[in-house]
């Protein structure tokens, strides 16, 4: 029998949506004039599609009022909002790129981010958490001070020519958003019909910076096409329709939150929540139960964070019937708790990245619960999926682990300005190199066992460190687990877990390591454990374990074993 190999495609009976943003939204306000749109719980928002679209559209004009002609880039810096949206939308119709700036980015990454975009106007909130974007962008732009709204000219950011703020608060030099808006007198209904029309769905709409480990982010280039179908099909994996009500409290600057939340809903007329600015477990929960929510979306820690919430037997969430776990390896028994006690059978787990639009495969409706706790799922409808030996290029039998590519229409246009880095991540016949370890079974599932980078190398063994954390979240005062590599000057690498434990609870590492032994190879038994209350993670909670690790060599005094050079 001939060797099954590590290729599948994605047939499907529905089309890809040939339409950009713009004409699919115009749509399902026709079809959905009436049904709520969007609800944002801590501004205390609710707009029906009608109500949105006369906010879209004036916004759009106000756009096409300040100059922005197709193609050039808006940035916008802010936490959820239901202003976040309308921009989104906004800058869609009108041809423009919208630029997404992480909101816990500082004043050296926000002038990279505005300058290598070529930002020609900026959306900015006043103040979040520990961030004052006002204050940052003054120390930026100190000529903000005496310019008129909209006529900015800067020397460390020669291209901005507009701030609006996302408030009532007058400020030097900004529009706040209400004036903003009036601008849109100056556009008429049949202009912004006009350069509507103008769009085709392969043009860029959208950069998202994405995480970088070393040096500056890339910023990723999407377009209409690239972004309204992803959502589409993540939400028809999960049955939407114009009934369903998602609670949002992953960040619209993200992927998830844009693309698979906002877009997600508007290609089935569902209605979006955002519960609160920034993620609050218990506002999450209290927005389920209020609005009587069907689904909600969240990276494991989210949905961890949620579970161990001291009042979360208080909420009743039994109109909940699916959502989407993403963004990071899901315990097995965090899955099983969504499902049961968080009343979610339909969950399913997605996985993809910024480039990809961001998802590439999902769980299926069906799926079994062992497949749907060790698996990221299946090949998504209209994309190709092989798995690589990374040092020879070729496609790998069933089971056995290589480099994941894609292909398919959810690929990047590429880096903007970036042709090195793009050619580096996709290569000649479209496949994007997504640096994810992944095997595919026989049944065409997909397990990501790590990254290239990340994998351990303990004396010529290979160790993938998910192994290692499903093994130990089973400890019954474990609460969540990370493992890395640290230099080690006999091995090569030595494994390292982080472990926070759950509330109350104590433990040594003695007690850990006990646990491990007779359990898993001796090799995979950590030899390091540092007890954590909190991880290093990107703001979409991806664990930053490049950083873990310098934090590790500093800590346990491996500098002269990292400086070691190995074969």
């Amino acid at each position: 029998m001939k060797e099954q190999l590590s290729y599948t495609s994605g047939a499907s009976n529905q089309p890809l949506i040939g339409q950009t943003i713009g004409s699919l939204f115009d749509e399902i306000v026709e079809l959905y004039p009436d049904k709520e749109a969007i609800v944002s719980h801590h501004q205390d928002i609710r707009l029906t599609y009608r109500q949105l679209k006369v906010q879209v559209d004036a916004c759009a004009r106000a756009l096409a009022a300040a100059g922005l002609k197709k193609g050039e880039r808006v940035g916008i810096w802010s936490p959820n909002c239901a202003e976040w949206a309308i921009v989104q939308y906004a800058t869609a119709k009108i041809g423009a790129i919208l630029v997404n700036i992480n909101p816990s980015y500082r004043l050296h990454e926000l002038e990279y981010a505005l300058k290598q975009s070529g930002c020609r106007l900026l959306f900015t909130a006043g103040v979040f958490k520990k961030s004052d974007y006002i204050e940052m962008l003054y120390s930026l732009a100190p000529e903000l001070n005496t310019s008129e709204p909209g006529k900015l000219s800067a020397e460390k950011l020669p291209q901005l020519q507009a701030i609006v703020h996302l408030g009532r608060s007058p400020y030097p030099g900004l529009y706040d958003w209400y004036s903003f808006l009036e601008e849109a007198e100056k556009t008429t209904p049949e202009t912004l019909a006009e350069r509507q029309a103008l769009c085709c769905f392969d043009d860029p709409i959208n950069i998202q910076y994405t995480s970088g480990t070393t040096g500056f982010p890339k910023g990723a280039t999407l377009s209409h096409h690239n972004i309204l179908n992803n959502g589409y099909f993540v939400a028809e994996s999960m049955k939407f329709t114009s009934e369903d009500r998602l609670i949002l409290p992953v960040p619209l600057y993200h992927c998830f939150g844009m693309v698979l939340g906002n877009l997600g809903c508007l290609t089935h007329g569902a209605t979006i929540i955002y519960p609160s600015a920034g993620f609050e477990p218990e506002a999450v929960l209290r927005a389920a139960e209020q609005e009587h929510a069907t689904a909600i979306y969240g990276v494991p820690t989210m949905f961890i964070a949620e579970l161990e919430d001291p009042n979360f037997h208080k909420y009743n969430l039994s109109s909940l019937r699916t959502g989407i776990m993403a963004g990071a390896p899901c315990p097995i028994e965090v899955m099983k708790k969504v499902k049961t006690i968080m009343h979610m059978p339909e969950v399913q787990i997605a996985y993809g990245m910024t480039e990809t639009s961001p998802v590439s495969t999902q769980t299926p409706p069906g799926t079994s619960l062992e497949k749907q706790v060790s698996t990221v799922g299946k090949v998504h409808p209209h994309l190709e999926i092989k798995i690589i030996n990374p040092e020879n290029q070729r496609v790998v039998p069933r089971g056995v682990a290589g480099e994941l590519c894609t292909r398919g229409y959810s690929i990047m246009l590429g880096y903007w300005r970036d042709e090195a880095k793009t050619k580096e991540a996709i290569d000649p016949a479209r496949w994007m190199h997504t640096g994810d370890l992944a095997t595919m079974d026989e049944d065409g599932y997909l397990n990501i066992v790590g990254r290239i980078k990340d994998m351990i190398i303990r004396g010529g063994e290979n160790i993938y460190p998910r192994e290692i954390e499903e093994f130990l979240f089973t400890h019954p005062k474990v609460s969540e687990v990370q493992a890395i590599g640290v230099p080690d000057e006999k091995y090569g690498e030595e494994v390292m877990a982080w472990i926070k434990l759950k509330e109350g609870e104590m433990a040594t590492e003695a007690e850990i390591k006990a646990y491990c032994q007779g359990k898993i190879a001796h090799y995979k038994i950590p030899r390091y454990i540092r007890f954590t209350e909190s991880f290093p993670m990107t703001v979409t909670g991806k664990i930053r374990k490049i950083e873990m690790r310098q934090i590790s060599v500093e800590e346990l005094g491996l500098k002269k074993d990292a400086e070691i050079e190995m074969a």
